[in-house]
């Protein structure tokens, strides 16, 4: 199964830490620190704040509130 290719949201994140030169984790903590927000005001925050794509944006906050579902 490791041999299978990264797929969803998580297949942005290594263009996103060579783009933005920081690691996920740290764009990943940007957004928790912002949670109960909605996701557009997140990926919103991130375009504005840090002059992030819509499409690395989104990938980011898409990951980190699937990961806080529960």
């Amino acid at each position: 199964m490791a041999d299978q290719p990264i797929t969803g949201p998580a297949s942005y994140f290594p263009s996103i830490e060579k783009t933005y030169g920081r690691p996920i984790a740290e764009w990943q903590a940007l957004v928790r620190v912002r949670l109960p927000a909605k996701h557009m005001a997140l990926v919103t925050m991130l375009k504005t704040e840090h002059g992030m794509g819509h499409g690395h944006a989104n990938a980011i906050v898409a990951h980190t509130l699937a990961e806080h579902k529960d």
